[in-house]
């Protein structure tokens, strides 16, 4: 941690000073915070695709999934799968708004 600078004024420099180094710090440990966060959804993302296969249901082949193939062509829609991680990622967000208040 650098030393801090002290200087007498009439004019609130130190005092703005002071509040300057303090914001600039808290906006580190919530840089900090993203990046574990970050990290952890990673690695859970990480366990996730690992583990697919031992899963009960596989993910992407959903019953509702639209596929169509031609003679060349393969056109995939995975409309169910689209459907189940939004509302899965809308609880997640919603419990951790909650947990946070």
């Amino acid at each position: 941690m650098a030393p801090k600078i002290r200087w007498r004024d009439s004019t609130g420099l130190q005092a703005a000073y002071d509040e300057f180094t303090l914001h600039r710090m808290d906006g580190f440990r919530e840089f900090g915070r993203l990046l574990l966060i970050a990290g952890g959804a990673l690695i859970l993302a990480g366990a996730f695709f690992f583990f697919e296969g031992k899963l009960p249901f596989r993910v992407g082949r959903l019953p509702g999934d639209i596929v169509h193939e031609g003679e060349h062509t393969r056109f995939y829609f995975p409309i169910a799968t689209c459907l189940v991680l939004s509302a899965g990622l809308s609880v997640i967000f919603w419990l951790i708004a909650r947990l946070r208040r």
